[in-house]
């Protein structure tokens, strides 16, 4: 990956709890201590909903006031956000860092978002609302599983990767199938162009990624417990209180938030019987492991990456020393 900018960009991604937020301020300051500001832009798809803080494990006061963020806190739970969003937003936050003289790091875990940003997206058929209501319609008599079988049937590829219970997506495939007659995976080609982070200078993508798997798991106990004693039910108590959130919404599906939704309703349907928090802590703990897998995975299908281990103790140094090579580099190449 080379880029030719006298800012380039930096990308720093990797699985939950691996110390993505940790390295982008420590990067930061770093290049403050040279004299050069930075930037720090969220590539996660939780951290733009607000009133999601404990959960999504958001930057604090602090780590806020002490580098400038992007894209946290943009949307209500009640919408949705889009990859196609993320890249429009994310490029244009680019340009606007550049122009105050700063280098803009893109720092986050929600793979999807990276991989638009490296190949581009396809142009996809536009919403039908009419459609979505029918479909809706349909679920609501058969339920997803039984819609997902048919997204199976005319979309094998799409259907492979989604679970029965993913209404959104599962949605969105059919949605598409009907608008198109084209299979949703029919759209995710392979692209000859520049994708965007080529566009916009990308000059490095480090990814922190653990050999072994056991000290990422527990990091990922520690800070689901933490979430815990921080007051994570409370927060999903109050936005259960708004009465128009539910889980089929992309906010309420995110991890941990979707353990605990279920969990409080059990505990509505019968209030005799104690909430199961051990319960709790363990499917939390679980989702957010297999969010971790899904994680990596998507990080070694790219080949443009630079794998950094998360677990060695060095681990923050051999980034910051290769981020800092990148940056030289491409300013280098801009004179």
């Amino acid at each position: 990956m080379t880029a030719a900018h006298p800012l380039p960009c930096i990308a720093i991604a990797g699985p939950t709890a691996s110390g993505k937020t940790a390295a982008a301020l420590a990067l930061a300051e770093r290049l403050a201590a040279r004299g050069q500001k930075a930037e720090i832009i969220s590539v996660d798809s939780a951290l733009v909903y607000r009133d999601m803080d404990i959960g999504t494990a958001k930057p604090t006061a602090s780590e806020l006031a002490a580098v400038p963020h992007h894209l946290i806190d943009i949307i209500d739970p009640l919408q949705s956000y889009s990859a196609a969003e993320f890249v429009r937003d994310t490029q244009k936050r680019v340009d606007e860092i550049r122009a105050r003289g700063a280098i803009p790091l893109l720092v986050g875990g929600t793979m999807l978002y990276f991989k638009a940003l490296m190949d581009g997206l396809d142009e996809m058929p536009a919403a039908s609302p009419e459609m979505r209501a029918q479909l809706d319609a349909q679920a609501a008599e058969l339920g997803w599983p039984a819609m997902h079988a048919r997204l199976a049937e005319v979309d094998p590829v799409t259907a492979a990767r989604l679970a029965p219970g993913d209404s959104q997506r599962i949605q969105r495939a059919l949605e598409v199938w009907h608008v198109s007659g084209k299979p949703l995976s029919s759209f995710h080609t392979t692209k000859n162009k520049a994708g965007p982070a080529e566009q916009m200078g990308l000059a490095a993508l480090f990814s922190l990624e653990p050999n072994d798997r056991t000290w990422l798991h527990q990091r990922i106990a520690l800070r689901f417990d933490l979430m815990l004693e921080q007051g994570f039910l409370d927060e999903v108590r109050r936005l259960r209180a708004r009465g128009d959130l539910h889980l089929d919404l992309p906010s309420m599906r995110c991890v941990g938030y979707r353990q605990a939704w279920e969990a409080l309703d059990i505990l509505e349907a019968d209030s005799s019987k104690p909430l199961d928090m051990a319960g709790l802590r363990e499917r939390g703990i679980a989702s957010t492991r297999q969010l971790a897998k899904r994680q990596i995975t998507w990080l070694r299908s790219m080949p443009q990456r630079h794998a950094i281990a998360c677990d060695a103790p060095d681990a923050q140094q051999q980034l910051l020393d290769a981020a800092m090579a990148a940056i030289d580099t491409a300013q280098q190449a801009s004179r």
